[in-house]
């Protein structure tokens, strides 16, 4: 068998960097559930510049990335590789009057950040207006809790409905040990590596005619998932992932002490409401023994329970599907977060909870693009070699049941 790597260079290549570029300008992107056009224009553009590749969009704005040339999903079922194109922020609901607005929060973050944060509008133009969080208004959505906010300029004339709101954090930036700080790596670096795979796998295909052509691969990027997996659950109303696909969704999941930051991608069995399609897990972990354990490049294979993921409304929805994620550092930009879950913040010393970067590690983010790869040339199929065969399990009974003799 063809070794399905054997067309990544080392991490310092032109390829890798041209992905760590990517992923640097996915990750600077201001976006909110419901107010993903920043991110949607980002990779129609990026397509457009792609002839092999078509994009279309479903009925709610999902988008789908596909080989143009890519047989109908209804003779081939594809393997379908997910991402969402949100992450927790406010959208302005309501202008009040001169400096004031009303704000909802899309997203879950504890509500210590809020006490008088500051915060940054983005008008539809770009520009940015520093406002400060005033107090929880006594209306709200169900998606999400509304609050008022005072802008540091004192007009209003350039803010609007819809506006997006962030934390007031600077661009991405690599440092010295290899960490991607970024306003938001959850789930834009997840993104970014869904777009790199099929980056890789063009280039894949004009190495030359004799290079296997990827089977049907297909991303999707979802909207709204951190109010409710919206997109996700109206992908599977609308038809839009095809009977048949194998699901890999992809996230970025907070870091747990077994499952640290820089130990490599993370084949998650399951998250905190449910298991994942256990044939597809253990495929994914043999590929992924294949591509990079046994050139020591590290992966790890972990129940991630700090949140939930896509990948159980695809099992729901009686889809094979499970998750690759990326262990994430200061999760919804929440520094101290563990201090803070169990009492022992000190807010005496650190001063009143604000908002940080996340963090995630290239190598991470690297591995991970390289196992998709890896995926994508060779989709793992049911009743495949998947994961330890019975044959294994035969050699092991047969060698060693002499010890069931034993009292």
């Amino acid at each position: 068998m063809q070794n399905p790597t054997a067309d990544h260079a080392p991490p310092d290549s032109p390829a890798a960097r041209a992905q760590l570029d990517l992923l640097k300008r996915l990750t600077a992107i201001p976006t909110a559930s419901g107010r993903e056009s920043r991110v949607a224009a980002f990779v129609r553009a990026w397509v457009s510049d792609r002839p092999a590749l078509r994009l279309t969009q479903d009925p709610v704005g999902n988008l789908v990335i596909a080989f143009a040339d890519a047989p109908p999903a209804g003779r081939q079922a594809p393997l379908m590789v997910t991402a969402h194109t949100d992450h927790p922020a406010f959208v302005v609901e309501r202008v009040i009057g001169p400096g004031t607005v009303e704000v909802s929060f899309r997203g879950g973050v504890m509500d210590a950040f809020f006490d008088h944060a500051p915060i940054r509008l983005i008008t539809a133009d770009d520009r940015p207006i520093d406002a400060t969080l005033t107090g929880k208004a006594p209306s709200g959505t169900p998606a999400g809790a509304h609050y008022t906010a005072e802008l540091r300029s004192g007009g209003t004339a350039d803010v609007r409905v819809g506006d997006i709101g962030l934390w007031p954090l600077d661009d991405p930036r690599i440092d010295r040990d290899g960490l991607l700080h970024a306003p938001a790596c959850d789930d834009l670096a997840g993104a970014a590596a869904a777009l790199c795979m099929l980056d890789a796998l063009l280039a894949h295909r004009a190495a030359g005619p004799a290079q296997p052509q990827a089977p049907s691969v297909r991303v999707l990027l979802t909207r709204a998932e951190e109010i409710g997996f919206l997109g996700a659950i109206a992908a599977c109303k609308h038809g839009t992932i095809p009977a048949g696909a194998r699901v890999i969704a992809l996230e970025n999941s907070p870091a747990l002490p077994e499952a640290p930051v820089g130990a490599g991608p993370i084949v998650r069995v399951g998250d905190r409401i449910s298991v994942f399609t256990p044939w597809l897990t253990a495929a994914c972990a043999a590929r992924a023994e294949e591509a990079l354990g046994r050139r020591s490049v590290p992966w790890q294979r972990r129940l991630m329970t700090g949140g939930a993921c896509e990948a159980s409304v695809f099992c729901r929805a009686g889809l094979d599907a499970t998750c690759l994620c990326l262990p994430l550092g200061n999760y919804h930009n929440m520094p101290h977060l563990a201090q803070l879950r169990d009492g022992t913040y000190d807010a005496a010393r650190l001063g009143p909870p604000r908002a940080a970067h996340e963090f995630i590690h290239t190598r991470d983010y690297l591995g991970l693009v390289e196992l998709l790869f890896a995926l994508a040339l060779s989709p793992p199929e049911p009743g495949l070699s998947n994961g330890p065969s019975g044959e294994r399990f035969e050699r092991l009974y047969a060698e060693r049941a002499y010890v069931l003799s034993e009292r």
